[in-house]
């Protein structure tokens, strides 16, 4: 009954079948094209292409169309200080303007005359360009600037991506010796279950041997199946960073042995520098544009020269019958020169201020090139401790490896007991895994050594 159980829940934990096998380069070249924080950064790149373009238009003439209609409620009234009839003649107004006596009834100054029409009409074009203003040009440079700094913090978020896919894979890799190993653990413990259930058969083996058989067993159980969910969980993780499917059935290549071969330090003195580093460049990229926004303050002291260009036609009448208007023309060409005078003491604090933050990012870029330079000993110095556990781990295997082989050659004559058999391979179990951990740490090192000094996953 006890053996059913155990297989029942051995099933449990069978492998998917048939799943894409991918290596470490698959891997990557599949996140380079569908993970979603390059796609972001991609197009964060496009964005700043089009704002620069679009910063560029500042120096071309700026044509606008306008038209306008005005219904006049109240007409404006115009008064003017001398008599009325020395410019409208003696007798103005007619018959209608006379009275009994035969005096001139024109109108005087103190009455005034309303002027315009109810309805004006205007249409027209207008233009204008800078012909000298610095600083329109040094904001140009800081646009220019601006995609620097977004194709920079892209590259960025593709070397923080190949790091992820690493260590995603790498623990996938994990995973799956772990898997192997108490696999293995629990098919020696049934193994050696089912032989002492056929000598107790046979009243050759005690009950105490056979309770500690099925609870060895048993406890191999949940770490088989602690380990087996660790390769789905891994896996979900690799594919989250990949951007793919999180349904799509996967599997990764190899073993961490593999990389076993590999565990040095491939980089010199004079190559872990921070010429590459990512931080730092975009770091230098902002003072750029700091300095530039400097300048761009200063500028505003500076006189600016403008060019403009109107021409309208204007129409006015008291109807809408648009056939009988008379449009007139009117159009001129100018140049304006705007000079900086006072501004209350805008201008000087503003330089004040960007020469402040410049600053500030310098105080920001000395702690980050010392917090990049920490994890760069930190990493080598990981990477150092893993080389030599590995090989302290592999003798530990191999005289585990020796022990566990002679107490289970010992024990099916009965010179050993169950209890010394299980010693031998939990032994042998621990001495495997220090092998595939540090293994791990070593790689998990290196790949976040490779993102702090900026090697390129293509490079």
């Amino acid at each position: 009954m006890l053996v059913q159980s155990i297989a029942i829940l051995a099933t449990l934990v069978t492998a998917p079948s048939e799943p894409q096998v991918l290596t470490l380069e698959q891997a990557l070249e599949i996140a380079l094209s569908d993970n979603i924080a390059v796609k972001v950064a991609d197009k964060e790149i496009e964005r700043a292409e089009y704002a620069k373009k679009g910063t560029y238009a500042a120096l071309f003439p700026q044509i606008d169309a306008s038209a306008s209609f005005q219904r006049t409620i109240e007409k404006q009234v115009m008064y003017m200080d001398f008599d009325m009839s020395s410019i409208m003649g003696p007798g103005a107004g007619g018959s209608e303007g006379s009275t009994e006596g035969g005096e001139s009834s024109a109108p005087s100054s103190n009455d005034g005359m309303e002027v315009g029409r109810w309805n004006s009409f205007s249409a027209g074009v207008s233009a204008g360009m800078p012909l000298v203003n610095f600083q329109l040009w040094e904001s140009l440079r800081i646009s220019g600037q601006d995609v620097e700094l977004a194709v920079e913090k892209a590259r960025s978020s593709r070397l923080e991506m190949v790091t992820q896919v690493k260590s995603a894979y790498y623990a996938a890799l994990l995973a799956k010796e772990s898997y192997a190993v108490y696999k293995e653990v629990y098919d020696n413990a049934l193994a050696n279950f089912e032989k002492i259930s056929l000598k107790r058969d046979a009243q050759k083996a005690s009950e105490l041997d056979y309770a500690r058989a099925a609870t060895t067993l048993a406890n191999a159980v949940p770490n088989l199946y602690d380990s087996q969910n660790s390769i789905t969980l891994t896996l979900w993780q690799l594919k989250a960073v990949m951007g793919v499917d999180l349904d799509m059935e996967i599997d990764v290549a190899g073993k961490l042995s593999d990389y076993a071969q590999d565990m040095s330090i491939l980089f010199g003195e004079d190559e872990l520098n921070l010429d590459n580093n990512s931080t730092m460049r975009q770091l230098a990229i902002q003072a750029e544009q700091l300095a530039s926004a400097v300048k761009s303050q200063q500028y505003a002291y500076l006189p600016s020269l403008n060019l403009s260009f109107v021409y309208n036609y204007s129409a006015m009448a008291n109807d809408f019958e648009f056939s009988t208007y008379r449009w007139t023309p009117y159009s001129y060409v100018g140049l304006s020169l705007s000079i900086p005078i006072f501004s209350g003491g805008k201008r000087y604090n503003n330089v004040r201020a960007a020469k402040v933050q410049a600053s500030e990012l310098e105080l920001q870029t000395e702690n980050s090139r010392r917090q990049l330079q920490i994890s760069i000993r930190q990493n080598i110095n990981t990477m150092e401790t893993a080389m030599h556990s590995y090989e302290a781990a592999g003798k530990a295997l191999e005289s585990a490896q020796k022990a566990y082989d002679i107490t289970q050659a010992s024990y099916e004559v009965g010179s050993s007991t169950l209890t010394d058999l299980n010693d031998a391979q939990l032994a042998l179990v621990q001495a495997r895994m220090s092998v595939s951990q540090s293994i791990f740490s070593y790689l998990n090192a290196k790949a976040s050594l490779e993102q702090t000094l900026g090697c390129d996953f293509l490079e």
